[in-house]
């Protein structure tokens, strides 16, 4: 089956959503366009002249990237100018990119999760809540011939979906439907002017207020009634929340320097930054923000975070985590190139579920700036 630059990402937005980015991240199509087919689909951490001369040579269509190629607006577009060339080569070469950043942090499971899975740490909350939605209860009255068909369609996009291990939860109770079509009237069941009995299941889900125009559309579509009978009520006991960085704990409490030797071991790191008081200390609560977390930091304190494990920490912010008491293990910013192989096996599984004629790619090229001597 070919395969749009549309279609996909649309695919990738319904897992990882533009909305779940923090505010001003410019996530999104930055260049080319999406209207078109796609062969070659190449994954990378940071688009960088190198990353580009590869998909040139690999003859990509599409780069899918975390760190967005156009974060700050362009005041010249030369092309002497080595970075501003490279916007050029690819419009050129007609290679569309596509950046997924902050959301890429927040959404569950996302990038934060694989770096705990990878610690052998469950996570159990996000660090900093960002985002909050309604969750809501639809209560319909369908007859019986179609309440199974119902049940399963809405069950396909998440309804009754009840925190991490129920799905497809709903209630039924039966009854007798009774009404009278009249005027222009054409009823699925019964004639005009006389009063019909149905045997009808009164059919209870509860589903997040962001699929509520895919609830209402299979609804229409399942129900056979031509004016279904329906109500919506917003939950005020439930909601649904996003949040960035992740904390887990280890099953075992483990000393300080024995965990900054597993961090270094898993990433594959030469080496990395430690912000302590005191080496000697057990610890076991880990939180984690890939990237630039350091911000987040008094948040990872008061969810009583032993250790918190963040890139790009400040000099003087430093200073005030020894003051507040916290171990910090800054490994850099490059770990986030985990994003590459993760999202890489996450869209040949939906190719397999599709059957997409396209191939999906790891770019090759190391974009660390930094390495220790």
């Amino acid at each position: 089956m070919s395969l749009t630059g549309y279609d996909f990402i649309k695919r990738l937005e319904s897992y990882c959503p533009p909305f779940l980015a923090e505010k001003g991240d410019p996530v999104g199509l930055h260049i080319g366009s999406l209207n078109r087919p796609i062969k070659r689909v190449m994954m990378t951490l940071d688009v960088r002249p190198e990353v580009v001369k590869e998909a040139i040579e690999k003859d990509v269509d599409l780069i899918v990237a975390k760190h967005p190629p156009i974060f700050r607006p362009i005041k010249r577009l030369v092309t002497d100018d080595f970075q501003t060339k490279m916007y050029a080569d690819l419009l050129k070469n007609d290679i569309a990119v596509y950046a997924a950043h902050t959301n890429m942090d927040i959404v569950n499971p996302g990038l934060n999760d694989w770096f705990l899975d990878m610690l052998e740490i469950k996570s159990f909350d996000f660090i900093t809540k960002t985002h909050s939605f309604d969750y809501k209860k639809l209560v319909v009255y369908v007859p019986r011939s179609h309440s199974q068909l119902l049940r399963d369609a809405l069950a396909k996009i998440g309804v009754g979906q009840i925190g991490e291990n129920y799905e497809a939860c709903s209630f039924t109770q039966t009854g007798i439907g009774c009404f009278k079509p009249i005027n222009n009237a054409k009823p699925y069941i019964g004639e005009k002017e006389i009063i019909e009995e149905v045997e009808e299941d009164r059919i209870e889900f509860v589903f997040s207020e962001l699929i509520e125009k895919e609830v209402m559309t299979i609804l229409h579509q399942i129900h056979p009634y031509e004016e279904p009978a329906f109500d919506i009520f917003t939950l005020d006991n439930l909601k649904q929340e996003f949040g960035i960085g992740r904390i887990g704990k280890l099953n075992e409490p483990m000393e300080l320097m024995d965990f900054v030797k597993k961090v270094k071991q898993t990433f594959h790191l030469d080496g990395l930054r430690l912000v302590t008081d005191t080496k000697n200390k057990t610890i076991q609560t880990v939180a984690i923000c890939g990237g630039s977390g350091e911000k987040f930091y008094k948040d990872a304190i008061k969810k009583q975070a032993d250790v918190y494990i963040t890139g790009d920490v400040y000099y003087h912010t430093a200073h005030d985590m020894i003051e507040d008491k916290l171990t910090v293990i800054d490994p850099g910013h490059y770990i986030e190139e985990v994003c590459k192989v993760k999202f890489v096996e996450m869209f040949n599984q939906w190719k397999a579920e599709n059957g997409w004629d396209v191939s999906f790619i790891i770019s090759e090229t190391n974009t660390n700036p930094f390495e220790f001597i």
